[in-house]
């Protein structure tokens, strides 16, 4: 099979077919949110320019942060929804998928600009490095559905409990209206909110402003958090997982990116420096999992996969030497261990794992994607970055093997998909030498304007001074930097590049075809 775009197009179509025209999503109940199908459907977009498929996930994530399945008070996503319009939500609440949503938010907001998606993806991480962080900078697994026994109780509410806590009646009407709060309520007898009357309709029903309203339900908000946080809180699943937190640092450095906030960038260090002292050795081995002071277990390839992608997001972001260092350390460990050359693609375990009786494979990209998809889009990435040929080979042999499959059933292989996208793509490099660090968190700076844009199909860097005589073995940065100490980028596609870049106009003629 040759890796081309007619396979992206008879998935993309194919997934569309099975997109929920009424509720958005896929399939009835239960609901998941397959963030890598959703993302999957974005690229295309970008390929096809066929705004049906980009609709559909504005579509999708709006029902979604609209429904019950996501936590408005505290920010976060639960598990899935037991009915078909998001309202019910299975009340367990798993690091990845939060990890997954914060990354398509994060993608939304950077084709619509649009203000509730920032919302939703401030909400989200914060709600991580509030509730499921170690002291230590490591993430959690899961916070669990029960509390004190029972499903949910720590999320539901009775009407009159809403009352006494915002005591003051046209306060209570605007939050009991927007949220769906009834007297009988939506799940046994209590109310799981979800947004039924929108912003603009209540400003007009309450003579305000959108504005004004907006600031009544953040403030009512606002209490009714502190009022919750009294509750007993659901028990949690302390274990770390190396491959969930991989996926988690993406979460952080992209949401880091869009938002400028510093603190989401410091997350992901944080996270780094977790598994780097306490789950990885010197010579690109990794542990699966740590929980109370031990780490154990080999890793297994979703564990390399996910964290290498993890770090090749951060890297991304803020362009340390050690994250792309680490990531061909950890990389080249598993193309020496897990590879099945026969394949050509690879497996679930090491070659020096515990003996088991066959070593399994897995391809599947379900509520997560799978180590073989996501190690192919790693591969793909440092190419373009160390220009060595046998990360592409290796990359284009996984979808190879895999590509038959994705075309013919596009849902169980989203993250598969996004790395053919980037492959049929033809990346283009982006390096921006920038004059300070603080570059990302000033609005007229090139990496402020870069870092907010939709540019799935990019190798990027963002490289401060410091980090530029380290990076200069890399053949991505060789003889390049911030001429006269101003901020510079360089574009560079089929290896041909670009005069230096100083202006945010001359970078957009660059990169955003008219």
């Amino acid at each position: 099979t040759k890796l081309e775009r007619s396979i992206l197009d008879e998935a993309a179509v194919g997934l569309l077919q099975m997109g929920d025209r009424i509720y958005g999503g896929f399939g009835h109940a239960p609901k998941f949110p397959n963030a890598s199908n959703l993302m999957f459907l974005l690229r295309y977009y970008d390929i096809s320019a066929i705004n049906r498929f980009r609709d559909f996930v504005i579509f999708t994530a709006d029902k979604m942060a609209e429904g019950g399945i996501h936590d408005h008070l505290g920010g976060g996503f639960a598990r899935y929804a037991t009915d078909q319009k998001w309202l019910v939500p299975h009340f367990e609440k798993m690091l990845y998928d939060n990890a997954l949503l914060s990354q398509m938010y994060a993608e939304l907001y950077q084709i619509t600009k649009a203000e509730p998606y920032m919302h939703v993806i401030r909400k989200t991480l914060d709600y991580v490095i509030r509730e499921m962080t170690h002291p230590d900078g490591g993430l959690y697994s899961a916070q669990d559905a029960d509390s004190e026994g029972e499903e949910g109780k720590f999320y539901l509410w009775k009407k009159n409990e809403i009352e006494s806590v915002i005591d003051d009646e046209n306060v209570t009407n605007i939050f009991c209206e927007h949220y769906g709060v009834t007297q009988g309520g939506n799940f046994e007898g209590k109310n799981i909110l979800n947004v039924r009357v929108p912003i603009i309709t209540l400003a007009k029903k309450y003579n305000k402003t959108p504005e004004q309203i907006a600031q009544i339900l953040r403030d009512a908000s606002t209490k009714l958090f502190a009022a919750r946080e009294e509750r007993v809180k659901p028990g949690r699943d302390e274990k770390i997982l190396t491959s969930w937190n991989g996926l988690m640092i993406s979460g952080f450095a992209r949401g880091y990116s869009v938002s400028g906030d510093t603190k989401y960038l410091q997350a992901a260090k944080n996270a780094v420096n977790f598994i780097e002292n306490k789950l990885a050795s010197n010579d690109g081995h990794l542990k699966r999992t740590f929980k109370d002071g031990q780490s154990k277990l080999n890793a297994y390839l979703e564990d390399y996969a996910f964290y290498v992608g993890g770090l090749l997001d951060l890297f991304a972001a803020n362009s340390k030497q050690e994250y792309l260092d680490k990531s061909i350390k950890y990389t080249d460990f598993m193309l020496q261990h897990f590879w099945d050359d026969k394949e050509g693609n690879l497996f679930f375990t090491s070659d020096d794992h515990e003996q088991l009786i066959s070593r399994t494979k897995n391809f599947y990209d379900l509520a997560m994607p799978s180590g073989n998809s996501m190690a192919a889009s790693n591969l793909l990435r440092l190419y373009h970055y160390t220009q060595n040929n046998s990360y592409l080979d290796r990359a284009v042999r996984i979808m190879k093997a895999g590509s038959q499959s994705a075309a013919e059933n596009p849902f169980g292989f989203g993250q598969m998909l996004n790395s053919i996208y980037l492959y049929v793509k033809k990346p283009i490099e982006i390096a921006v030498f920038s004059s300070d660090d603080n570059s990302n968190t000033n609005n007229s700076s090139l990496v402020a304007w870069l870092n907010r844009q939709f540019l799935p199909g990019s190798i990027i860097a963002i490289v401060h001074p410091s980090e530029l005589a380290k990076l200069q073995y890399y053949p991505f940065f060789k003889g390049r930097e911030a001429e006269g100490g101003r901020e510079t980028a360089f574009v560079c596609k089929d290896f041909t590049c670009s005069l230096p870049i100083r202006s945010i106009e001359e970078l957009e003629r660059q990169l955003i075809p008219s």
